[in-house]
């Protein structure tokens, strides 16, 4: 406990020296959240660094995370405090593959989760969050056939929710699909009076028995509206610190303890102070890539109706 103190306290100086902000992901160590100036999920986060007068930027998440945040902030400098911290389902979408079906299919709208690279919102029409798929797809007009990538599970929500019909990529979070339909039921039997949530990113069945399908934000909201006294949280168990030290008056509950993503808890205090220190490890984005991504993601933030790239190099 002292030796954290201790960091912490060299990594506030260190901010201050440097003039930076640090973020922390929803599923980062509750350590490094109770050190971040603001937590929240990776777009959230990402504008929350852009409207911040910081001009370094600490992203202690994963690599898509850090690269959006470059992307939305291009005059600041952005640090990933470990550099082998990826994403399994970012990965499962690569940018040649998704060219090459672009390339085939000319008339989709393609739609990108931005749990994606720099690399895959470029080849990409319009990004999405967990929180916003359904009212992007929404927009787009109904005689466009609609590629979205790379998260089937969530895909699959959209679907559901919307009555369009989408190609789905076959890509999926490793820790989203360890979830049983045993899960749920032994929660149940075992806190009768609780709530059941879940993230979007879950297979079908799972949505099927929760009360809710929820984004972490989202999650985070109804665990401060819901009068319910026990919430069972089906995702990524870093979300538990923060709706613990939300809402001390209730008990949260993970829907299984194994749900933990090693890529998201390699962040730790030593590593974000390495960071600030030896100013390692610098998110860079090539131009060529950064002009179509962020017209990817400007589509997102807009209103109006989704229209292919313009500014995407096939």
């Amino acid at each position: 406990m002292k030796q954290d103190m201790n960091l912490a306290k060299k990594i506030n100086d260190l901010k201050s020296e440097h003039r930076a902000v640090i973020l922390a992901h929803n599923y980062q160590r509750p350590e490094v959240q109770d050190i971040a100036d603001f937590c929240g999920d990776s777009l959230e986060l990402s504008v929350k660094a852009k409207e911040s007068p910081a001009e370094e930027i600490v992203f202690c998440g994963v690599h898509f995370m850090a690269e959006t945040a470059a992307l939305l902030s291009p005059e600041k400098t952005v640090l990933l405090p470990d550099e082998n911290a990826g994403c399994p389902m970012a990965d499962m979408a690569h940018v040649d593959d998704l060219a090459h079906v672009r390339n085939e299919r000319p008339e989709a709208i393609v739609v990108c989760y931005v749990n994606s690279s720099a690399a895959v919102k470029a080849h990409s029409d319009v990004c999405c969050t967990s929180a916003n798929a359904v009212s992007i797809v929404s927009r787009i007009p109904p005689d466009k056939p609609i590629l979205f990538v790379p998260d089937q599970n969530l895909g699959r929500y959209v679907e559901r929710m919307t009555g369009r019909k989408l190609d789905l990529w076959p890509g999926y979070c490793s820790v989203h699909t360890l979830f049983e339909p045993e899960h749920i039921q032994q929660a149940r039997a075992a806190h009768p009076e609780a709530a059941v949530i879940v993230h979007p990113e879950c297979r079908e069945v799972l949505i099927d028995l929760a009360d809710e399908a929820l984004s972490t934000g989202g999650m985070c909201r109804f665990a401060a509206q819901t009068d319910k006294k026990t919430v069972i949280v089906g995702t990524e168990t870093g979300l538990l610190h923060r709706l613990r030290k939300e809402n001390p008056e209730k008990q949260f509950i993970p829907l299984s303890e194994q749900a933990v993503c090693p890529n998201m808890k390699l962040t730790t205090l030593e590593r974000v102070e390495h960071a600030l220190s030896a100013q390692q490890t610098h998110i860079r984005v090539g131009s060529d890539i950064a002009e179509p991504a962020r017209r990817a993601i400007a589509q997102m933030l807009d209103d109006g109706p989704i229209v292919r790239n313009e500014d995407y190099r096939g």
